[in-house]
């Protein structure tokens, strides 16, 4: 099954060299479970692209008005989902933010 793992951090927290993942990288990237990784730049230079009865709007900033926000992904591809919860505790942002384990779907709908 595939997951995606979101990395949840505090605005003033967001790393300025890279994240701190080596523990999770070693064991994902060892076990062949690692698919992609990716670091996101400041949520501050985001927009947000609405249509609503037609009219397009385009909100700049950050999507949510909240001091966290999601500072990068991984996505991995385990045996289980107890599998993918334990990849993603040896990673430092659960200790700060949070990571979210969530299943990913095919294009029919189930998961893959």
């Amino acid at each position: 099954m595939r997951f995606l793992l979101n990395l949840y951090l505090n605005v003033a927290d967001l790393p300025g060299e890279g994240f701190d993942h080596e523990e999770f990288l070693a064991a994902a990237g060892q076990a062949g479970e690692l698919i992609s990784a990716h670091a996101f730049a400041d949520p501050s230079i985001s927009a947000v692209i609405r249509v609503r009865g037609g009219m397009v709007t385009v909100t700049e900033g950050p999507y949510l008005r909240t001091s966290e926000h999601v500072a990068g992904q991984y996505v991995v591809d385990c045996e289980s989902r107890e599998r993918a919860v334990e990849l993603a505790g040896l990673i430092p942002s659960g200790q700060a933010g949070g990571v979210e384990v969530r299943p990913l779907m095919d294009s029919a709908g189930m998961e893959m």
